[in-house]
């Protein structure tokens, strides 16, 4: 088993969709044969623990966020989006289009958007129960516990490739499931930072996965949720990064230091998504949603709080606003800021809508689309 198989992601080889037998039933607004060329790819990035005044284009002033301000004035940056009360919440609401938990038989956006013709794929944390790849993604490279991606060297994750593996015996190809060794972290080393390897991942899906010809201008839908910039340590200031540049001279507690060049790198996974995109011909024909799963803990140190206003801390009984910047290229008017109020469950109504799907009734969500071409809604 080589490690570079995980910075491919997948076969380059295409994938058989095959829908759940229990599920296909319920499937009745099937897309017209033709109109995949239409129909844009669905990117839905959320970083862990992020806050609004993380970012630039929200007002931090201690550093910059280049790449994320780009997102944000290409597109729409909201004021008061809001996610679930935890990490496993928020992933549970996305999904299911509302508060309460899918009831039997009732499928989430990532199965309705696969049977529907879209390649799907979670990169990332998975914290809910099960696996990924039976509750509609095809493909999965992450954590299947929420305190896995709590260790930013990680010597392993966990993967999902269909049709990835030849079978020697009779040459066919087979699913690859189960831990996929990271040898530079083996024995507590630390040679490779599972942030950047995440970002890579998520450019090799898009890289693999782009519209084209061959593949029926075939979209996709990719779930990144991204285990930073949380604590590694639950209760204490603890961001490892491999360096603390450009951070290093700065009179800042050396916690501070960290988190600090921990959101630059992050930034820099999005200016890296822009290019794959370009590399890809991906120019228009995508839409891109940037959000936080859940505010951030607050700090041990109080003399961290610098670093954020106060309004940006998670609070019990009101969660606090979330950063959510949203950019369709020739569809959303550049450089908006919208005060809508919106939340996590308004997320799988407004994908169907994009996908041009018709709306589901266990999706109790409401569609944002119309805030975000500029329309005016009620």
């Amino acid at each position: 088993m080589k490690y570079n198989r995980l910075l491919i992601l997948v076969a380059a080889l295409p994938t058989v969709l095959t829908a759940h037998a229990d599920l296909s039933s319920i499937f009745t607004n099937a897309v017209p044969a033709g109109s995949n060329a239409r129909r844009p790819s669905i990117i839905f990035i959320q970083y862990h623990d992020l806050a609004r005044g993380d970012l630039s284009c929200y007002g931090q002033t201690n550093y910059q966020t280049p790449n994320l301000d780009r997102l944000a004035t290409g597109g729409i940056r909201f004021s008061h989006y809001t996610g679930g009360a935890d990490s496993a919440a928020t992933t549970a609401q996305l999904l299911a289009g509302k508060n309460s938990p899918l009831a039997a038989g009732e499928a989430n956006l990532a199965q309705r958007l696969r049977v529907e013709g879209y390649h799907t794929g979670l990169i990332g944390e998975w914290s809910l129960a099960g696996q990924p790849w039976t509750q509609g993604f095809d493909e999965f490279a992450g954590f299947l516990d929420d305190t896995e991606g709590m260790n930013y060297f990680s010597d392993f994750v966990w993967r999902y490739a269909p049709k990835s593996i030849l079978d020697g015996t009779n040459l066919t190809l087979t699913d690859y499931t189960g831990k996929e060794q990271i040898y530079p972290n083996l024995g507590g080393k630390k040679g490779q930072y599972l942030p950047d390897l995440l970002v890579n991942a998520m450019d090799n899906f898009i890289r693999i996965n782009a519209p084209d010809a061959p593949r029926h201008w075939r979209p996709f839908f990719l779930l990144v949720d991204f285990p930073a910039p949380r604590t590694a340590t639950a209760g204490a200031d603890d961001f490892p990064v491999p360096s603390d540049a450009p951070f290093t001279d700065e009179p800042w507690p050396q916690a501070a230091k960290n988190r600090a060049a921990l959101i630059t790198r992050l930034d820099g996974g999005i200016g890296r998504l822009f290019e794959q995109l370009g590399k890809s011909k991906m120019t228009n024909n995508y839409v891109i949603f940037f959000t936080s799963s859940v505010a951030p803990e607050r700090f041990a140190n109080p003399n961290l709080n610098f670093l954020l206003p106060a309004g940006d801390f998670r609070e019990a009984t009101n969660p606090a606003p979330l950063p959510m910047i949203v950019k369709w290229p020739d569809n959303i008017p550049a450089g908006r800021v919208s005060d809508a109020p919106w939340n996590v469950i308004d997320f799988a109504p407004t994908a169907l809508e994009i996908g041009y799907l018709k709306p589901v009734t266990n999706f109790t969500g409401t569609s944002v689309l119309p805030e975000l071409l500029g329309k005016k809604t009620e």
